[in-house]
């Protein structure tokens, strides 16, 4: 027993330290069997059970979210859908990409030919795309087929070759190479905006697609190399000879491919069919043909020192 000690005139008086009734020496209760632990976090409080409340909610709150939530989701899943095919249609209507797959499928063979096409296309008889079940055979099959490989390796050579020349003029600078292949796209671009206006107001009928004419354009960068790489060689001689012979050659090119394309009618027939609107169409074909020779001088003679 605990002694309390309380001080008096005489000394120091002993009395025994009193406890309060039914409590223990921590203070708690002796008659309780287990400690509450009713406050302790994580604990469900006494009630019914599985009639917890806080975060969860009540219990058949989830029952009620899980078919609210699927049901927006499958909704907003259809919007995304719709909005996906009415960017895709509208898309397509001016730069088909679901179809550059087509125009990529080369190989090693074709290339070749291709190439020897553009710079000897005099002794080439058959210039019709072949079609299987009214749709056109993969370029590596027929190299009457327009592609997209030669035209846009061929712009980055020729982006590459122009830096070659610049640097042996010590010219060559990044910011020059920069407006040196600015320049040729934003020439490719307005030449092909330039088409397709020209195709509206003549209103030609004709399966040319845009893709079809950056192909048709872009095959002109083939002359434009050799005719920058004759210069290196041989010096601006060389340069006008080569570039000469490329513009003659890309002339005739596209004068054989886009005659069966916007005179479809009379190539059907065999024969001419004179009238005014057949007159523009081979106006704009000579036209067409007409500008390549002379985008490929502008976009190279200074580059040849």
């Amino acid at each position: 027993m605990d002694m309390d000690y309380t001080a008096t005139q005489s000394g120091f008086t002993q009395y025994p330290k009193l406890r309060m009734r039914n409590t223990s020496k921590d203070g708690t209760d002796p008659s309780q069997l287990f400690d509450d632990t009713s406050a302790a976090p994580g604990v469900e409080p006494a009630g019914f059970p599985g009639q917890g409340v806080g975060a969860m909610g009540y219990p058949g709150q989830t029952l009620l979210s899980d078919p609210v939530s699927n049901l927006a989701m499958a909704y907003g899943s259809s919007l995304a859908s719709q909005g996906k095919d009415l960017v895709d249609k509208n898309l397509d209507r001016f730069l088909p990409i679901s179809k550059l797959k087509y125009y990529f499928a080369v190989d090693t063979v074709y290339v070749g030919k291709k190439l020897g096409l553009l710079v000897f296309p005099y002794m080439h008889q058959n210039w019709e795309v072949s079609y299987q079940q009214d749709t056109p055979v993969a370029p590596r099959f027929d190299i009457n087929a327009p592609d997209l490989y030669i035209p846009a390796m061929g712009f980055i050579t020729y982006i590459l070759v122009s830096g070659l020349a610049l640097g042996t003029q010590n010219r060559f600078t990044p910011e020059i190479l920069g407006m040196q292949a600015s320049s040729a796209l934003v020439w490719l671009i307005m030449e092909v905006l330039a088409v397709l206006l020209s195709l509206y107001l003549v209103t030609v009928n004709t399966d040319l697609t845009t893709i079809d004419l950056v192909a048709f354009s872009g095959y002109k960068y083939v002359g434009m190399i050799v005719g920058v790489v004759a210069g290196l060689l041989f010096g601006r001689t060389g340069y006008y000879l080569t570039l000469l012979w490329c513009c003659i050659s890309i002339f005739i090119f596209m004068i054989r491919t886009l005659r069966l394309k916007l005179l479809s009618e009379a190539a059907a027939q065999g024969v001419l069919i004179h009238g005014a609107r057949n007159q523009l169409r081979m106006y704009l074909t000579m036209s067409i043909a007409a500008a390549q020779p002379i985008f490929m001088y502008w976009l190279t003679y200074h580059l040849v020192g």
